[in-house]
This record gives structure tokens, sequence and C-alpha cells, in this order.
């Protein structure tokens, strides 16, 4: 008999396509991690809040993967700092659609502070066990947002409870283990570091040439690519800023909060349209906007390097992305970047919003044509080492049934 597994994401679905403002790697860590689990003889159903109302209930997103709609609150989309409320709403009608269906499930997967939530109550009221991925947390966000944090208050307290609920934590680099420990004061044998993987199927490299041929990118232009959420903390605004120390360097910028076909426009997109305008570097610039997930390999691949350099990351996917396309990675220095990026091997990390240290690490790279080509190899050996969605399934495979077989024993030792 399959083991069924429920995966929340409450506000990132893996029919949402990634790069809008509240559509990143939530999305893509859902969907490849319930990909690769159920080819690994799981079930596995992922509810997620309804956020159209044209959707079906159940959709059979894949063999033994289900997205199911939750209905919590409008079926709009609704920016992810004023979920809350909903998350009663959206307890009940999990209970509901497992009534319905009449099935059960051996472990929940929550994915959010939100999600977690609603794991830990059916947890007390089914008795049904739960880990938790927090993709980011309420306190470091909170040091590096400051009042800008829309979030509500009682986030922090509501991971502290979960935290203490959990079967296990799941921590994606060494950084979030340290701040759960010295933040929340949880167990260490609570936490569990699995990362973020890559899907090799669908990011690989390509030739550069003929990258930049499909891309209509000049062949010969020494190319640097910023992509991902246009979002303030990403800090697409120091790379740009660093353009005003470099000449002969095209920057493309890809992502946007809306999609090209909208009349709308994207607020944070015209903030750095005007930025690159006030510093004379909007001709240096491209910028490419949402791509298809089919594009993004292209768009690595014609790049000389690879820029991320946010100053608040928990995690970060596409430098893992970026290196899966032998791409070498220039990196703030910060959360999971430090350590997926390795410095001096795969690529260069500097600290964050320091636009000189930044086109300081541009330049060094730009002029050593064999220093980049031996990152860009290293960069690829790593990422089937250490940074497969294959081997993050295989270690998570292993977590959930250790998680499973102790609920097992304390309830078989109750009763």
């Amino acid at each position: 008999m399959k083991k069924r597994i429920a995966f929340i994401s409450e506000h990132a679905s893996p029919l949402v396509t990634p790069g809008s403002v509240d559509a990143g790697g939530q999305n893509v860590y859902v969907g490849e991690l319930a990909k690769q689990l159920s080819r690994m003889g799981y079930a596995i159903d992922v509810f997620t809040r309804r956020e159209n109302s044209s959707l079906p209930r159940v959709t059979e997103w894949m063999e033994e993967v289900r997205i199911i709609q939750v209905d919590a609150g409008p079926a709009s989309v609704i920016p992810k700092e004023e979920l809350l409320p909903y998350m009663a709403a959206f307890r009940e009608d999990m209970i509901s659609f497992m009534e319905e269906e009449q099935i059960s499930y051996h472990l929940i997967h929550a994915n959010f502070f939100m999600s977690a939530l609603v794991a830990m109550e059916l947890k007390q009221l089914l008795g049904i066990p739960f880990v938790v991925t927090f993709h980011a947390l309420g306190h470091v966000r909170k040091i590096y947002q400051g009042s800008q944090d829309r979030f509500p208050p009682e986030r922090i307290d509501i991971e502290s409870a979960v935290i203490l609920q959990a079967g296990q934590v799941i921590a994606e680099c060494p950084q979030d283990k340290e701040d759960l420990v010295n933040y929340y004061q949880a167990p260490v044998n609570k936490i569990t570091i699995i990362p973020c993987g890559v899907n090799l199927d669908e990011v690989y490299a390509v030739d550069k040439a003929k990258a930049r041929e499909l891309l209509h990118l000049p062949a010969h232009e020494k190319i640097i690519l910023q992509l991902g959420r246009m979002v303030p903390r990403k800090g697409v605004d120091n790379v740009i800023m660093a353009l005003t120390y470099l000449r002969d360097v095209k920057l493309i910028i890809v992502g946007s909060n809306v999609p090209a076909s909208s009349a709308k426009a994207d607020p944070e997109l015209e903030r750095l349209r005007t930025l690159a305008k006030e510093l004379k570097v909007d001709e240096q610039i491209i910028f490419a906007g949402q791509r298809d997930r089919h594009e993004l390999k292209h768009y690595y691949s014609a790049a000389d390097i690879f820029i991320t350099t946010p100053w608040y990351e928990p995690f970060g996917i596409t430098p893992l992305e970026a290196m899966a396309c032998g791409t070498p990675v220039i990196g703030s220095e910060v959360g999971g970047i430090k350590y997926s990026v390795a410095d001096g091997r795969t690529g260069l990390l500097v600290p964050p919003k320091d636009p000189v240290a930044l086109a300081a690490a541009i330049v060094k790279l730009l002029r050593d044509d064999n220093m980049r080509r031996e990152m860009g190899s290293n960069a690829i050996k790593r990422i089937h080492a250490l940074f497969t969605w294959e081997c993050v399934a295989r270690k998570m495979k292993y977590l959930y049934q250790q998680v499973i077989n102790e609920a097992y024993y304390e309830k078989s030792h109750i009763y």
C-alpha cells in the first residue's frame, strides 16, 4: 500500500508560474519534491488556497500527485501577509476533503508558517504527524525587513509553537539551522538540513553561442544576468549600481511581478528602470520581463556570470540553476547563498549592498576566461553531487519514514 503524504503550501501552488511577487522558490520546491517522491512510491496531495474560482477542486497534476484547491477566503489573489485570518477555514476545508474522500495521511509536510499552523492543528485533531520547511523565519525577516515586514506579529509565536509540535524541522542550509537554534531555541535533534534542488531535465548547460542566438543576443558581448522575483530584498538595484563602475558590460534582468501580456505596470520594475536612467546605465540593461521555465536555461547559459546579491535570502534556488548550466555565480554572502556557492570554486561571494565590491568581482571574472570555465565546470559537478531533486527526495524519504515510525511508536505506547 502506498504511503499517502499531504503537502500544505497555502500561498505557493505548483500550478502558478514562478516569478511574480508571491510565486518563487517555494512553488518550485513543493512541485519538484512532490514529483520526485511520487516516483519513489508515495501518493502526494498538495493543498493550496484557491485563488481562481474556475479551477477544479482536484487537479491530477501528474501520476500520484494531485493539487487540491482549498476554499479559504475569497477565490482571488491575496498577499500572503494577509492570509493568516483564513487559516481556520483552510483547516476545516482540508478536513472536509479528507472526509469526502474517506482518506487519511501518514504524514503532513507543511511549507511556511501558516501551513505549519494548519498542520499543527490537524495533528492535535486527527493525530497526523508533520514535518515543516519554514522557507523563511519571522524573527530573521524582522531583523532585515524592520518596519517593512507586514506579517502579523503573532507569526513568531506560531513558529515557536510549531517547532515544539513538529516531528522534524527541515533547515535548508546551515544558516537556517543556526537561526532556528539561536532565535527559537529549537532542539538540535529536531533539525535536519536538507537543501533545495535543481531539476536537471529542465535546467542544464546549453552551448553559449546557441543560447545567445536563440535569445538574439550579441555573440561576443560580456553579459551578466540577474534572474528572479522582483522584490526589493533581492538587491537588483545593487547590480544596477555596480554597472556605474563597469564598461562594455550588458546586464539582462529576467523577472517581473506581472506577465508580459498584462497592461499593468510593475512598480518594482519601474523603480529599477528609473534608477537605471538616473545613473545613466539604462542603455546597458535589457529588461526581459517574465519568461517561461523552459526558456531559463538559455538565459543562464547565455550569460558569462550570474549575479544574485540579496541582502536577505533564506536559501535561493536561482544560484543552483545557474550553476547547473555551468555559469559561475557572484552572490552575496548571506543565508543559503554562502552554502550553495563555493567561494573561489563555483563563483565568488561579496558583501550585500556593496556595488563597489560587486563590480570588482565582476571585473575579476570577466578578465579571466580560464577561471570562469573552471568555475563553470566545478559548478556542474557540485550540483550533481549535492543539489539534485532526486538527492533531496531521497533524504526527505528517509526523514519521513523516521517521523512516521516515531509517531507510530508513541501512539502504540500511549494505548
